[in-house]
Parts: structure tokens; sequence; C-alpha cells
């Protein structure tokens, strides 16, 4: 039996899922917390009911993950925080960011930024590193992302059809609404956070069977028409780059055909896409054809942004502060960050902290990698596969967004780097495994 685990394709879903047996490592009540800490933070609830907002209920949540992590552990006692190059990185971006406060050009504003953003999803990415290190916590949390992405994607294909738009300037060019009160508001944003969850709930659509194969397939489609539909330039290359990596991993793991059916159906999709939604990817690579001036402007405040790095490359501006250094060098007050991730680093927190982003990044990249790799060699990991490829393709699609969003202090990136953690993890925990349940599992 194990030898047909062994040599079946990795896209092929297992009859009945791998015996879990061997105990969940960690607290239940964290991890349940952690789930509705995710839920929170995607659908914002308390947006939608004001008495919420009284109870603090994602403070709340966190709290209880938190208490209960480290209660379970202590009582144990075992490590609170196993050891993770990752982690010790991330900690390490914490501590030059409050190492570099002293020298911000606004050190109030540094810390406010600190406390109300930075420490917060460095927080969600470490519980998420923590706290989910077995397939089945694993498998919950990608269906907690994907089912979230479902109201989010439905919001902005309903705005669009209803008219429920926001102004550009522009006479006759209008961009949707997105989520209100989320992460989601902005249609850029929802683009961004609809293109990381799409290769998960792709990881899902190629795992389960029946009934839930099919939700998984009916929220990625979905979420693919959403960015579709928020006219937003990033959000089209990084669907694109996703999309692309996505074919190229199905033509590496042998089912060409499968990477030639989706090249053949992309080709098919084209020709119905609006007219005005080609003009405006047209200006991608034509930028004085925008009318509305924002592809000009945010190709002024790249070249501002690498001159400033130029002129302060070790400690930057301070932590939050690249959207007043911006404005003093401009010349005018625009109050407009510069839209790129690794810019907002290195304006904000010099090269060290640009390097040990990027190095937190290809880490978490690596480590997902490093799963997928020891999972298509073992069968008794094989349910890992999937989960290790989109989380791939997540982190691959953020490295493009990137590049056109000034997100560097929020929970996008460090929602998918926690499950890259989470994916190592349960993969070392696997492997701890007395032999005989691992011969179970591939059973």
């Amino acid at each position: 039996m194990s030898q047909l685990a062994a040599t079946a394709s990795w896209w092929q879903p297992l009859d009945e899922r791998p015996s879990t047996a061997a105990a969940p490592a960690g607290s239940s009540v964290a991890f349940a917390a952690l789930v509705a800490f995710t839920a929170i933070l995607l659908l914002s609830p308390q947006a939608w009911f004001p008495a919420l907002k009284i109870v603090r209920i994602a403070f709340l949540a966190a709290g209880v993950a938190i208490a209960a992590h480290v209660v379970e552990r202590t009582v144990h006692r075992r490590a609170i925080t196993p050891l993770s190059p990752e982690i010790g990185i991330a900690l390490a971006l914490v501590a030059w960011a409050i190492l570099t406060l002293p020298l911000s050009v606004w050190p109030g504003g540094s810390v406010r930024v600190l406390t109300d953003h930075y420490l917060k999803a460095i927080t969600f990415f470490w519980l998420l590193g923590t706290i989910v290190t077995t397939p089945g916590r694993l498998r919950i949390l990608a269906w907690t992302l994907t089912l979230c992405s479902i109201p989010l994607a439905a919001t902005g294909v309903a705005n669009y059809f209803s008219g429920d738009v926001l102004s550009t300037g522009v006479r006759g060019f209008t961009r949707i609404m997105g989520y209100s009160g989320s992460l989601t508001a902005n249609p850029n944003d929802l683009a961004l956070m609809l293109n990381l969850i799409i290769p998960i709930a792709g990881a899902l659509a190629f795992s389960e069977l029946r009934a839930r194969r099919l939700l998984a397939i009916a929220a990625l489609l979905l979420s693919v028409l959403a960015v579709v539909l928020t006219y937003s330039r990033a959000g089209f290359l990084t669907l694109a780059a996703a999309f692309v990596v996505f074919v190229a991993v199905m033509a590496r793991r042998k089912s060409p055909g499968g990477a030639a059916a989706l090249l053949l159906l992309a080709l098919c999709i084209a020709p119905f896409l609006p007219d005005d939604y080609t003009t405006r990817l047209g200006t991608i690579t034509n930028i004085e054809a925008d009318a509305t001036g924002s592809a000009q402007g945010r190709w002024r405040d790249t070249k501002v942004a690498m001159g400033l790095v130029a002129r302060r490359p070790i400690v930057g501006s301070g932590i939050g502060q690249d959207i007043l250094v911006m404005n003093e060098e401009r010349g005018i007050d625009t109050w407009r960050r510069v839209h790129n991730a690794y810019l907002q680093y290195g304006v904000d927190l010099g090269l060290p902290g640009l390097l040990l982003f990027a190095w937190l990044h290809l880490s978490c990249l690596r480590a997902a990698w490093t799963v997928e790799r020891r999972a298509a060699a073992d069968a008794t990991m094989r349910d890992l596969l999937p989960l290790a490829i989109g989380v791939q393709i997540s982190l691959i699609a953020f490295g493009v967004a990137a590049m056109f969003h000034p997100i560097a202090y929020q929970f996008y990136f460090f929602s998918i780097a926690g499950l890259a953690v989470a994916l190592r993890n349960t993969c070392r925990a696997s492997l701890a495994q007395p032999s005989w349940q691992n011969a179970g599992r591939a059973a």
C-alpha cells in the first residue's frame, strides 16, 4: 500500500486521510483562538456589528491564543518558541527597528507604527509558526483562509455589478470598493489578499475530495474574477506570476497535459476581458498613457526612494517614516508612501532592514521548498505536498506584489510566511514520530 502511495501522482487526493493519532502538539484552545483571530483579521465582523468593537474581539482572540500556548508549553516543560531561523530573523528585524528609533525623523510616529502594526504582524507570524504543527491544523488554517476569501471576493464582484465604486478623477473610469472595514477595503489590497490565498485554495482543490474539492475550486475561480474586476495592475501581475509558476510546477511534476490545458484555458479567456481592462493593463509598460497619473507618480516615487536609500543607507529614516521623508524630498505634501515594500524597508530601516526582510522572505520560501522535496520522496508525508507547493507559489506571488504595494509592516506577508514555518515544523514533528505510526499513515 505504501508503494502505491509513493508512486501516485502528486495532485491525486488520497481516498482516505492519513491517521493523525499521534496527538496534536500544543493547546487546542490556542489553535482555536488562532483560527478565530485569522477569520476576524480577514472579515472584520466588528465593522458590521459595532458592538463587537467594545469587546475588542481581535485582541481577545490573540490574547487567548498566546496565553493558552504559553501555559500549555510551560506545564509540559517544553520550549515556548521552537528553534526556527525565520523567527530569529523576524526578531532581528524588530530589534533593528527598535535600535533605530532614537534616530528616526519622528520617533513618536515610529513607535506608533511599531506597536500598532508591526509587532502585531510579527506576533501573528510567531503564532502560526509555533501553534500549527500537524497536517490537520495546517489544513484547517488553509480552509480558514480559503473560506474567508469567498465573502471578500463576492463583495468585490457584487460591488462591480451594483456600481459601488470609487472615483479615480478620470471621467468614465472608476474602481470598485473593496471589503469594508478590513485589510482589503482598497481594491488594490483586495487583489493582493486574494492573490495570496488563491494558491492555497488551489492546493486544497488538488488534494481534497468530492464536495470539498468543488468548494475550493469555486472559491479559487471567484477570487480570480474578483482580482480582474479590481482593475489592479499589480493584482494582474501577481496573478500572472502565480499562474506561470503553477504551470511550471505541473510540468516539473510530470503533468504536462494539465499544464497545457491551463495555458489553453488562459488563452481562451483573454479575448473576453473588458476593453477598458486591457487598456489599463497597457499602462504597465506605457506609463505615460495612464490618465489617472498614478503610474507616473509611482515611478517618480520609486526614484525618490532609491535616492533616499543611497543617502541614508545604514539606519534609514525610522520605521514607518518613508511618508514624511518622501514629502520632504519631493518638496510637496502628497502624503503618499512609496509603493514598494522593499524600498519601504530600505528608506525606513536602511540596507540592514532591507536585507533582513529579503533574507526572511527567501528563508520562508526555502522552508516550503524543503518540505515539498521531503514530502515528494516520503509517502508518509504526502499530505503535506500540495500545501507546500501552494505556500511556495503564494510567497513567490508576494515577491511580485511587494514591488507595487506599500505593505511592509502589514499582515499580508506574515500570514503566508507563518504557514511556511508551520509546514517545516509539521514536517519535523512527523519525522519525530515512531516508525510504526509513520507506517500507519503511509497505509
